[in-house]
């Protein structure tokens, strides 16, 4: 298999409509190619290309910030003397003077294949600033890790947010060029869009199902991002965020597992089985415990449960992460109606509503959880033809069909 990157420096054929262009990398500490160089160093030391400026997202261009609202500065390039501009610092939109400085904009962000990711947010926003500045921009394509699978209801007009670019299900099934030329398309945007595909990338095949283990490293996208099962987990426990929950973040398998130091996840468990048993298939539930040593409950021995998909009993077309958190969430309303699950702070820049609501994409998720009257297949009857109406939606704008 390669990446956009790599097909980018070997093909000449490729690079020529570059040529006299002021180009710029919107980059991360995973945007690397496959033999471990990042794509900045690459471009600029292995190309004739004139790269002139750098973009950075949530994170960071080079380096790791934890958590979520860690800005990052604007600064020079110590390496190679350019500027490279914050996504995630003073503005999260780019301005008119950083749009100046390019004619065309490569994007290379490794993804993880969940709508809150805010990677995505980003490409969006650039498409729709280079599309006002008649600047063009190409995706360096990058495996989705969790692959084609698609999970969620899709994001409620009006909620749109830093972690809800568009009407997309939680687990969208894309890769980020596939998801450029759907926005593009829906939105009628008119710039120069290219997609460099990879090659020999098949998003349907095991053993990765969408990460081609045994050929790239992984390489974490974000600080918490540290393994392919962490991306598989992801779009479930991403909801905990939202809630009083730990959801591992001061452990070392952050997202991967979810607790609280006055929850029995033995009984949590049985009542998740009870309440819908498929929702559980694919994967190991483990029961465990851990202290955070920071973010909530640190330093506190919390009860909790692990999700293992990284074993002979991870079933891809089973495994369905959503389901499996939403089942979390009803039984401990169901075990504990009184108990506070969710957490009212300021979650990406949002103050009025909760950061539950704005994960969810509208209020049906913490609505159902809420109704001691709903049931399993009232979710279902929600999720379902949401899920299919996006595979739908998405046909026309796929690369590796």
């Amino acid at each position: 298999m390669k990446l956009g990157i790599d097909r980018l420096l070997e093909e000449g054929a490729l690079r020529r409509p570059l040529r006299g262009r002021r180009v710029a990398l919107l980059g991360h500490p995973a945007s690397l190619t496959s033999d471990g160089r990042h794509s900045l160093d690459a471009l600029i030391e292995g190309t004739d290309l004139n790269v002139c400026a750098a973009f950075g997202p949530q994170h960071g261009m080079r380096g790791d910030k934890q958590d979520n609202m860690i800005e990052s500065p604007d600064y020079v390039d110590p390496r190679h003397g350019i500027p490279v501009f914050s996504l995630y610092g003073d503005v999260r939109y780019p301005t008119a003077a950083m749009l100046e400085g390019f004619d065309c904009l490569l994007v290379d962000l490794q993804d993880i294949g969940t709508r809150i990711y805010t990677y995505l947010t980003t490409l969006v926003y650039l498409l729709q600033a280079c599309d006002d500045a008649g600047k063009a921009l190409w995706v360096l394509e990058r495996p989705n890790p969790i692959g084609r699978p698609i999970e969620g209801s899709l994001l409620e007009p009006g909620w749109e947010s830093f972690v809800g670019a568009g009407p997309l299900p939680m687990r969208h099934g894309l890769t980020l060029g596939e998801l450029a030329r759907w926005f593009v398309a829906t939105r009628g945007l008119s710039l120069e869009l290219e997609v460099v595909t990879m090659a020999g990338y098949d998003p349907t095949s095991g053993p990765g199902w969408g990460w081609p283990l045994g050929e790239l490293s992984w390489v974490n996208p974000s600080p918490n991002a540290a393994s392919l099962n962490m991306a598989r987990c992801f779009p479930g426990t991403v909801l905990f965020e939202g809630t009083t929950l730990s959801e591992g973040r001061g452990t070392t398998t952050a997202l991967e597992l979810v607790g609280a130091p006055d929850l029995d996840f033995h009984r949590l468990l049985a009542r998740m089985a009870d309440l819908a048993p498929t929702w559980l298939e694919g994967c190991r539930l483990r029961p465990c415990w851990f202290t955070p040593t920071f973010h909530k409950h640190v330093g506190q021995l919390c009860g909790g449960v692990q999700i293992h998909t990284d074993n002979r009993h991870y079933r891809h077309a089973q495994f369905r992460p959503y389901r499996l958190a939403a089942a979390l969430l009803k039984a401990i309303r169901l075990e504990r109606p009184d108990y506070p699950i969710w957490r009212h702070f300021a979650y990406e820049y949002e103050t009025e509503r909760l950061a539950i609501d704005l994960l969810a994409g509208g209020t049906f998720l913490r609505e159902w959880v809420d109704d001691p009257q709903a049931t399993a297949g009232d979710l279902e009857a929600r999720l379902a033809p949401d899920e299919a109406g996006w595979a739908e939606a998405v046909r026309p704008s796929l690369c590796y069909p």
